[in-house]
């Protein structure tokens, strides 16, 4: 009777989750709109232009999933989240997915009950000081004020970082990038610390960016990447093979300029041919229709594409490829195989 009654348990429990894992997706076709929650505005990655339009590079991830689930990269509901705000909007269903610089940490997967779907970009934390402060390493900050996001794995690691080098500083808490910028302009904090890529697209926007300085330490690892709820694994597969299809893309040389033609025909590369929908089932497999990669990838190009249109070293921001090169170029981007 108990065994019974136990496996009945587990039997409600499994169509439970089945139901949740399918209830995004579904809800999201149903809706005919994603809704992806969004940092309040950090240029290069999320932010609205002068006509109110989202772009950035993780704005590219949204539209990407919008494409490959809807077939249009238009039909995005961006919501600007801040850190204290962002696992609460994704936890209540307020957002279907998050792509907001957030790093994947043990606790945010396993006790916030979150789903990280991948890594869009490897990074690190690190410190912006006006350059007339005369300080070029952070070993030399003892006693400053610093401009600290709360809600963030970035105010754990400074706490972290000053106290194993035995240093004191004065945090000058803040919510937005927006009023980080104001108040380090304005002079009430020595120093910025974010992640390193938050701190090239916040100089980027100065007036006088080369009035600051990144400072050379890199104090931690941050790998920012999109998650969804725990236990919604359909809708958790569609975003993580999404971006999986922009980077394994860029490693196989499918852009938004020759994938139509790729994809009218099967060519003699099986892989390219499964990922654009010309061979094999993949599509159908992740509930959504055969050319779901070609749609995702031609909405804003692969990786690589949005890489350098947004944060690249040709736009002021001015970020290497670095960690984020792929993996046959020395970096750690790295699909599983399309099979």
């Amino acid at each position: 009777m108990k065994k019974s009654v136990f496996l009945g348990a587990l039997t409600v429990a499994g169509l439970a989750a089945g139901a949740a894992a399918a209830g995004t997706l579904d809800d999201v076709k149903a809706r005919g709109t994603l809704n992806c929650g969004v940092t309040t505005g950090l240029v290069g990655f999320a932010a609205p232009d002068a006509n109110g339009v989202w772009e950035g590079f993780d704005v590219g991830v949204c539209r990407a999933v919008a494409a490959a689930v809807l077939g249009d990269s238009t039909a995005v509901e961006f919501v600007p989240t801040t850190g204290k705000t962002r696992f609460t909007a994704l936890a209540s269903g307020e957002i279907d997915m998050l792509a907001r610089n957030t790093t994947w940490t043990f606790s945010r997967d396993v006790d916030l009950k979150f789903e990280f779907t991948g890594v869009n970009y490897y990074d690190g934390q690190g410190f912006m000081v006006p350059s007339s402060l005369g300080v070029s390493s952070a070993k030399e900050l003892d006693g400053a004020t610093v401009c600290i996001q709360t809600g963030t794995t970035t105010e754990l690691n400074l706490a972290d970082y000053f106290r194993s080098n035995n240093m004191n500083y004065e945090p000058v808490p803040i919510e937005t990038n927006a009023e980080a910028q104001q108040q380090y302009l304005a002079g009430a904090c020595d120093v910025y610390t974010t992640d390193r890529s938050g701190l090239a697209a916040t100089r980027a926007a100065f007036e006088n960016p080369g009035d600051h300085t990144i400072l050379p330490e890199t104090i931690s690892k941050e790998p920012l990447g999109p998650l969804v709820r725990h236990g919604d694994h359909e809708w958790g597969d569609v975003v993580r093979w999404t971006l999986n299809a922009l980077i394994v893309a860029e490693e196989m040389g499918v852009t938004s300029a020759n994938i139509s033609d790729m994809a009218s025909t099967a060519g003699d590369n099986p892989e390219i041919n499964r990922l654009l929908g010309t061979e094999g089932n993949l599509g159908e497999m992740l509930g959504l229709e055969a050319d779901w990669a070609v749609k995702a990838i031609s909405a804003g190009g692969n990786y690589g594409e949005l890489f350098e249109r947004h944060i690249g070293e040709s736009t002021p921001i001015g970020l290497a490829r670095g960690l984020n090169a792929q993996w046959k170029d020395g970096g750690l981007l790295y699909a599983p195989p399309f099979r």
